[in-house]
């Protein structure tokens, strides 16, 4: 019973934090900013670490089925 909220949760979150980490990669790699109106490096290191937060959870998710 508790499986299926756990698989939708854990993929929701491990293809955000997937997707979020390659569109940031992505644009650093471009030189393109990844928010407007912040410094380059903050946006991308929050960005970043956002993504990793995201995919670490869905793997968590993953873990306690």
């Amino acid at each position: 019973m508790e499986s299926g909220p756990a698989i939708f949760a854990g993929t929701a979150f491990t293809l955000f934090g997937g997707a979020l980490l390659l569109w940031t990669t992505v644009r650093v790699r471009q030189g393109e900013p990844v928010a407007l109106g912040v410094a380059p490096r903050a946006a991308a290191a929050f960005a970043g670490l956002t993504g990793a937060l995201f995919l670490g959870l869905g793997l968590w998710c993953f873990g306690r089925l």
